[in-house]
């Protein structure tokens, strides 16, 4: 069941144009059914397959910061055409409401699904993540993505210049662990919510 994402530049119009070098980013690394498109003038839109890659790439927004971040879950229109906007069926209008409900969320980002309850519960789980997300400091950044790269807590800690202690009261501090446990759980509720 594929996802949308609809993601909009906040403020674009007092700050320059930020859609081109993210589009640029998430061809780089994101596995999608649709690539990512400039669908208008600060927004973009992108169709995934993978709920956990959904949960990465709106995380990855969340630390970015500066979007508010729409998730549809649902069916879409097949045979899928070739470009993103040119897409039609539940899951594009469920990420048009979400990415408008977004603004008004503290959080910037909204779900919205074929099984409203089920993109209620994804929407919770991914807020506090991207409340996780947001609150981190440098240091917790820095070895999470040592860490999260594979590197034992040793390697980091060598390539930090600080204790293995140091690197786990790091870890500790941007709650990595919670983190690790909720992501699963955002994924599953999001394949629930597509119905």
């Amino acid at each position: 069941m594929p996802y949308v994402l609809t993601v909009d530049q906040q403020g674009s119009r007092r700050g320059p144009d930020r859609v081109a070098g993210l589009l640029r980013r998430l061809a780089d690394d994101v596995p999608t059914v649709l690539a990512f498109e400039r669908t208008a003038g600060d927004e973009l839109q992108g169709v995934l397959g993978d709920p956990a890659v959904v949960v990465d790439v709106v995380l990855r927004l969340v630390r970015e910061g500066g979007w508010r971040i729409g998730v549809g879950a649902g069916p879409v229109q097949t045979p899928l055409p070739d470009s993103t906007r040119a897409g039609a069926g539940l899951a594009y209008l469920c990420a048009r409401r979400a990415v408008d409900a977004a603004g008004q969320r503290s959080v910037r980002l909204a779900v919205r699904g074929a099984v409203p309850r089920d993109a209620g519960d994804a929407q919770a789980v991914l807020s506090a993540l991207a409340v996780v997300v947001q609150r981190r400091s440098a240091p917790a950044w820095e070895a999470i993505e040592l860490v999260g790269a594979g590197r034992t807590q040793a390697d980091a800690a060598a390539a930090l210049g600080v204790s293995r202690q140091a690197v786990g009261q790091r870890l500790a501090a941007g709650l990595w662990e919670l983190e690790r446990e909720l992501r699963p759980t955002a994924a599953r509720l999001l394949t629930r919510a597509a119905g």
